[in-house]
């Protein structure tokens, strides 16, 4: 399964080497996506814009994480789905595949609720991200005593995190 067509971007990429103090953090995109994602390109004409970016998405994103990065790519592409945003939904698909996700588990993303490939822990994260993706007030503290009985407060932390890093992005 192939992600997604990427829409075009509303503001023209530049090029990569249009602002060569980026080199790094470009690099750092190009190791973690297998691409510099167009976000990024664009917003080059403020450097510090993708400076910060780099770095958050580096916590985000960190190897050592608690959290599954493909999973934490699934959480990202339910987040994007509540807001609509088919670009990012784009790049959190290829992103899940890129770390690993089996395609037939992302094909059946949409069906998360019900399909035996999403354990229960999962579906819970998902149906976390859809809900703080979609209106932050629409988690409730039973979706939060629900998450405590799967997930390690870290664990919510580095989910959340995601969440919060796509309501950016999207």
């Amino acid at each position: 399964m192939s992600p997604p067509a990427r829409p075009a971007p509303r503001l023209a990429p530049l090029p990569v080497d249009h602002t060569p103090d980026l080199k790094e953090q470009f690099a750092g995109f190009g190791k973690s996506l297998g691409f510099i994602p167009n976000s990024a390109l664009i917003m080059q004409r403020k450097p510090k814009l993708v400076k910060a970016l780099s770095q958050l998405t580096a916590a985000v994103w960190d190897p050592e994480s608690e959290v599954d990065r493909g999973f934490k790519r699934l959480i990202a592409h339910m987040a994007s789905r509540a807001a609509g945003c088919q670009y990012c939904m784009a790049h959190t698909a290829g992103g899940a595949l890129h770390f690993g996700v089996e395609e037939q588990r992302l094909a059946a993303i949409w069906e998360y609720r019900s399909s035996p490939l999403f354990t229960e822990a999962e579906r819970l994260a998902l149906d976390f991200s859809l809900a703080a993706a979609a209106v932050p007030n629409d988690v409730t503290d039973e979706m939060f005593t629900d998450m405590r009985k799967h997930w390690t407060e870290g664990q919510i932390v580095e989910i959340v995190a995601v969440i919060a890093l796509f309501g950016f992005l999207n």
